[in-house]
């Protein structure tokens, strides 16, 4: 019979990658959306859904302990990470909105893995040569998958605010990781992280039009983005977060623009190229590799 130690090193990269695959739904989501849908609104409020239900469950079926011993034991950490969770959101979707979602995406993607190596480094936490080859086979496979025809025009503004997104997902990573390994519950930290993450996005809400989610489409929508890729996506990256490394759990997160453009395929009709197919392989590969074989956690 597996140990439990080794049975959770197994089960936690099928976690992260089951997180990244509910968060590459967003995408399609929001392109079944109202026509009047807005990305801050949307950062926003599957923030706010996100953290309150989390919150909810921790405090009336967990209890409210949980969330006290992450406020008096894992505090930094946890309000680093809603900081940079507030950031990852401004920056992804202005960096889309600047600059496209091609590269937008491929610049946050790529440059989330490469700074969560660096900070593992820091950390005394080096990822190892597994992680750098499958790190390398993923990132070349999203260059290609993400990769757009035709003539592309950079706007340095997008391109930078992508960069930030990037850095500060690694940051969350990071800090989540650190939180989580004082010995905190998981689920409270992301309860935590995004309860903060929401107030420092609520006033997005005040200046945008929220017309649009009073719909049924609206509504259905922030349902999903709220429950599904929030409070259920990110309760299982953290679960997975307590057995492996910040680095390689951002190496599998990868699979969320996979599931993106897979989705943009069968549901909304979108081509994908020879090329895409090609990049859409060597991206498997990659997160097969990452994903396989078993680390301690030091």
């Amino acid at each position: 019979m597996s140990a439990p130690g080794a049975r959770s090193d197994r089960t936690a990269p099928l976690l992260v990658l089951g997180a990244a695959t509910l968060w590459g739904t967003a995408g399609a989501a929001q392109q079944l959306g109202p026509a009047t849908i807005n990305a801050p609104a949307v950062a926003a409020l599957r923030s706010v859904i996100g953290g309150a239900l989390l919150l909810t469950i921790v405090l009336g079926w967990l209890g409210g302990d949980r969330v006290g011993a992450v406020w008096h034991q894992a505090r930094g950490p946890s309000l680093i990470a809603a900081g940079a969770m507030a950031a990852f959101q401004l920056g992804y979707f202005g960096g889309i909105r600047l600059t496209g979602v091609a590269i937008g995406t491929l610049v946050a993607i790529g440059s989330a893995p490469v700074t969560a190596g660096i900070i593992d480094v820091a950390r005394g936490r080096a990822p190892g040569a597994r992680w750098l080859l499958a790190t390398i086979v993923t990132l070349a496979g999203a260059v290609l998958l993400l990769a757009p025809t035709g003539g592309v025009s950079l706007a340095p503004l997008g391109i930078v605010a992508a960069l930030v997104a990037g850095i500060a997902y690694a940051t969350y990573t990071a800090a989540s990781k650190a939180a989580i390994d004082t010995g905190v519950d998981s689920t409270a930290v992301m309860a935590v992280t995004f309860a903060g993450a929401a107030v420092l996005l609520a006033p997005a809400l005040v200046i945008v039009d929220l017309g649009w989610v009073a719909t049924g489409r609206g509504l259905a929508v922030m349902a999903w983005l709220g429950v599904m890729t929030i409070a259920v996506g990110y309760t299982l990256f953290a679960l997975g977060l307590r057995h492996i490394d910040a680095s390689r759990a951002t190496t599998l997160t990868l699979a969320e623009p996979l599931t993106a453009t897979l989705l943009a395929v069968l549901l909304l009709r979108e081509p994908l190229s020879t090329v895409g197919l090609v990049g859409a392989a060597l991206m498997i590969v990659g997160l097969l590799l990452s994903g396989g074989g078993r680390r301690a956690v030091r």
